[in-house]
This record gives structure tokens, C-alpha cells and sequence, in this order.
């Protein structure tokens, strides 16, 4: 998998230009045709996670990878990405149009809760098969999309995000594609792996101001979209360990870490990995270690 893609390289990788106005505190939004970019390469999207949102409208016959899910359209989809799932989209035929809209999760801020709508949160399935007329109304918002961000309307951003709530409800009152899981073999790779980019990514601990997002096997679960039986079972098949186990193994490397090269307390290097009580963290510690983490710090030379 490609590392995560920020909304600088998608502007220098496709475009070779920075817009003027990307600047982190205001957010970013932008919307742009599809055959300006996929449709004269024809080369599948890489597989990867985006640092930001992204809506798409994809007219022709395409074979999207979402998380551990294939979806196959013929015709016409609408897609849904948020900056937690990897996801990419195969084109199967000669030509293929549509239009997209991305935006940063600043753009959004004191705006509305948009994560909180089933399309972005993990677990739902973001991908629909459009009927023609269906389409055409979606389009329809892309294109009103078009014409505000050239406008010199003032309040143009707050137009644009009402057209993006308009494109999350037109989907929500849809009936989702159906998607397949990868064969078992494929799943359990492909899922281990979004596992362990997902669980990496939380690392290194650089302050003592940071804390992990995910330790448990239902969060890591809950973000890659799938059951946590199935997150156990894939991972068993692939490292030969739980999921709890690895989670643990990558705590303790960290833990040790920050006790060996840092001078933070061990209330500070606890409350980083995610323990709110530093007993918890000392026994946890001591259970994977056979050693408490006073005692590791006293013992390096």
C-alpha cells in the first residue's frame, strides 16, 4: 500500500501547481472532472489513504477496492472517501468520466458534524450504484459546484458546503451497492495490512502532549470497517498472532522507547500509550516485560 497521500502532493502529483488559498486553519475545496486526470492514463488509482475528503461521481464500467471490500459498477457510482479507509478504483473500459470534490476536514470545522453521517463513518459501506436519472440529479449538484467556486460571491464557500450536505443526503436516501469481500486469502493479506498502517501510524510519540487513538482490537476493527472476528482471524491467518498481541508488542516497543530516550515521567509516558491509570500501565508493562518500567529505566546504562 502507498503511503498517505496529503493535499499537497494530490495538487503537485496531478496538477503541478499549489493553489494560493491551502491554507490548513481556513480548510480547502476544490472540484475538478474526472477525465482530466484518470481517463487518459488509464491507469487504476493507487491504493492508499487520502488526508482528505474526497466525493466522486464515476461514469463508466469500474471496479472500486474499498478497505476489504470489491464493489463492481457497470454503469455509474457514487463514492464516499474519508482520510481512515485506503480505497482506490479500477477502470474497465476505455473511457470513464464523472466529476469529484475534495475537501479538508478544516473546511468542515464549526460547520456541521458531516463525519458523523453514515457515508464517512467506518463500519458503512460509501459506494452506490446510480441509476441514470439518479445520476443526472448528482451531477446536477457537481455542476452547480462548478459554477459558485468560479463565482466572486462572497459567501460562496458556505454555498459549497450546502452542496456538499445536498450530495450526503441524496446518497443516504439511496440503497447502497452490494459489495463483496476479497477471497479469503486476499481478505486476510489485505486486511492485515490495513492493520498494521493503521496501528504504525500512531507511532512514533514525539510529545507528551500526544496519545494513541486506537489500542483495542474493537477500535482498530471499528475504523477499518469490518468485525473484529474478522480482524482477529485475518491477522492469525497472516502473522500467526492476535490482534491483541500485536497491539501489546507495539505498545511495549513504544513504551520502551520513551523510557529509554526521553525523560518524560512514567505518569506522562503512560498516559501517551493510552492508559489512564498508571497501575494499568505498570502491570501491563511488567506482564509483557517481566520487568517494571522504573525498574527498565534504572537498569539502562
Amino acid at each position: 500500500m502507498e503511503k498517505m497521500q496529503s493535499i499537497e502532493e494530490f495538487y503537485q502529483s496531478k496538477m503541478n501547481w499549489m493553489p494560493d488559498n491551502l491554507q490548513k486553519e481556513m480548510g480547502h475545496f476544490n472540484v475538478f472532472r474526472i477525465e482530466d486526470f484518470a481517463a487518459h492514463t488509464g491507469r487504476p488509482l493507487p491504493y492508499s489513504r487520502k488526508d482528505f475528503f474526497k466525493i466522486s461521481l464515476i461514469i463508466g464500467k469500474t471496479r472500486i477496492h474499498y478497505a476489504d471490500k470489491i464493489v463492481e459498477i457497470n454503469e455509474r457510482a457514487l463514492l464516499f472517501a474519508n482520510p481512515h479507509i485506503p480505497y482506490n478504483w479500477e477502470q474497465l473500459e476505455d473511457t470513464q468520466s464523472g466529476v469529484f470534490c475534495i475537501f479538508t476536514d478544516a473546511f468542515f470545522s464549526q460547520f456541521g458534524n458531516l463525519k458523523e453521517y453514515p457515508v464517512f463513518k467506518p463500519g458503512g459501506n460509501p459506494i452506490f450504484d446510480l441509476p441514470e436519472e439518479e445520476a443526472m440529479h448528482i451531477r446536477d449538484i457537481f455542476e452547480r459546484m462548478f459554477v459558485e467556486i468560479n463565482s466572486d460571491y462572497t459567501y460562496k464557500y458556505d454555498v459549497l458546503r450546502n452542496l456538499v450536505f445536498e450530495l450526503v443526503h441524496s446518497a443516504q436516501k439511496m440503497q447502497p451497492a452490494t459489495a463483496t469481500l476479497y477471497t479469503s486469502s486476499n481478505a486476510s493479506t489485505r486486511v492485515a495490512s490495513l492493520f498494521m498502517e493503521l496501528l504504525e501510524r500512531q507511532f512514533p510519540i514525539e510529545s507528551p502532549m500526544q496519545q494513541v487513538g486506537f489500542r483495542s482490537p474493537t477500535e482498530f476493527a471499528g475504523q477499518l470497517a469490518v468485525h473484529v472476528n474478522h480482524l482477529n482471524r485475518a491477522l492469525k491467518e497472516v502473522t500467526g498472532k492476535t490482534t491483541s498481541q500485536l497491539i501489546a508488542e507495539r505498545i511495549v516497543q513504544e513504551a520502551r522507547a520513551l523510557l529509554k530516550h526521553t525523560d518524560w515521567n512514567i505518569s506522562e509516558i503512560a498516559w501517551c500509550l493510552g492508559f489512564e491509570e498508571l497501575p494499568h500501565f505498570i502491570n501491563f508493562f511488567k506482564k509483557n516485560t517481566q520487568i517494571t518500567p522504573k525498574s527498565f529505566r534504572m537498569a539502562i546504562v
